[in-house]
Order: C-alpha cells, then structure tokens, then sequence
C-alpha cells in the first residue's frame, strides 16, 4: 500500500451533446435539468450556492457550487469524506467541473473533470474506476435528453433491490428476463414500448415512446460485500407521466425483489 498523502485522482472526458450552450447549461446547471437525465438534485443557482445529489432512501451527496458563469463554466465540490463514511482528514473534497463548448452543426462538447485527494489507499484507485464506469452511462442519457426533451422536466420512476451474488451473474438475469438483446432493438413490457438505445455489460438504456415518452435506464452494480444492487430510473414526460409512474413503480419494485438469482 502507498503511503503518500494527497494523491490526486483524476477522471476525465468529453461528450458531445445536441443543444446550444443555453440548453446544454439548463441541463447541466439547473436542479430541474439535472433532475431530469441525472439524479434528483437540489441546487442554489449562483457560486457558493448548496448542492445535494439524492442517491436513494436516506442516503446523498451534499456539496456547495464553486464556480457559476452561464452558460459556460459548473464547478462544484461534494464532501467525499461523509460520501465514503471517512473522516475529514482522511479525504479532501471531490471536485467537479463542467465547460461547454458550442461546436459547429448544432451540438456542443462538454468537458467534464472529476478529481479528489486520498491518502493512497488501494482502494481508492478501484473506487476511482468504479466511479467512472457507473457514471458515463448518464452522459448517454444527457444525449437523448438533449436530442427529445431539452427544457422538459421529468418525472421520476425508481425502484431497487438488492441480491446476493455477482453483478455478472445478476446482470445476465436482468437483461435474460427483460429480453435485451442488442441495441436498436424494439422493447415492449407491460404495455410499454421502447427501442433499446444503450446496452451494457451491466447497464440499459431504453428510450420510452408509448404510453408515456422518456428514458428508462436499468443497471446493476456491487453493494455490500456479496451483496449486488439492481436498479431501474425512468425520467419521463409528457401529461400522464406522473399517472404512468404511479401506477408503474410498484410493478418494477416487485419484479426487482422477486429476482432468484442462480447460486
């Protein structure tokens, strides 16, 4: 294990996105944008405004804005230390900042930067890939909400549970039983349809057409030691969204717990 203090980790990207740089900030740096492709979000719209990222019962990630220039430059620090369950001299803040570029044809490049400083622990570098693998799913999602419901807000779906195994394994049953094969293809449940957008060794993306327009996304990922969580987050819109995800969310949540995973 090294033994060296503040050693930086540090994700980087960009993605292009559909959208004038007005439209891409609106998603990017407004809670009901973010709320919208992300996860619920409560943001004070101006530099040392609050920020809180709601990541299922009981649990977020609260931070304060320390850069705000429209339409432009996001940057905000999250307290990393509280996140891991650490102490404040173990782990410094994590940072991240967002800058949109406007591109020719109607898109813009968003350059993301997250980076934190630990104490060199051997688990911090796997947290790091980890972080990174679950999050650039998201920015599939911020692409097809830029290219069908820029300046929609969304209402929510969620529904989780957890199961003991691999995420392999449990990730093979999920896509096995919900009958996703390979991008491109049509998806229809429970009265649904959709097209597959994204396919995943652990994550999907649907786009939703009917009864309701929106995007669906269904993932697994490690919880607790032999413990793997599944998820499902639908953002939609539209009149009957909030009809839809009533009446839908209670069906997801007992298809998630009723999940048997092969021993």
């Amino acid at each position: 294990m090294s033994t060296n203090p503040n050693v930086p980790y540090r994700m980087q990207f960009s993605v292009e996105v559909p959208g004038t740089p007005e439209q891409v900030w609106q998603a990017i740096a407004t809670a009901p944008g973010l709320s919208s492709w992300f996860l619920p979000t409560v943001l004070e719209e101006r530099e040392g405004g609050a920020l809180r990222f709601e990541m299922g019962e009981g649990m977020g990630s609260d931070g304060h804005v320390t850069r705000w220039d429209p339409p432009r430059v996001l940057a905000y620090e999250e307290d990393w230390a509280t996140l891991m369950g650490k102490s404040p001299d173990e782990l410094s803040p994590m940072t991240s900042e967002f800058v949109i570029e406007s591109n020719s044809g109607g898109t813009c490049v968003v350059r993301v930067t997250t980076s934190g400083f630990g104490i060199g622990a051997d688990w911090e570098q796997e947290w790091w890939d980890d972080m990174q693998r679950a999050w650039m799913p998201s920015f599939d999602v911020l692409r097809l909400y830029l290219a069908g419901f820029a300046g929609q807000h969304a209402t929510p779906l969620e529904a989780s549970a957890s199961h003991p195994g691999d995420e392999t394994t449990l990730w093979t049953l999920v896509r096995d039983q919900l009958g996703l094969a390979e991008e491109g293809q049509a998806f229809e449940l429970r009265g649904s349809t959709g097209t597959v957008e994204g396919l995943g060794d652990r994550h999907a993306l649907v786009r939703l057409h009917a009864p309701v327009p929106g995007l669906l996304t269904v993932g697994v990922h490690g919880a607790d030691e032999g413990e793997v969580s599944v998820g499902v987050r639908g953002y939609l819109f539209g009149p009957d969204a909030a009809t839809y995800a009533r009446d839908e969310q209670p069906a997801w949540q007992t298809w998630l717990d009723g999940l048997v995973v092969p021993a």
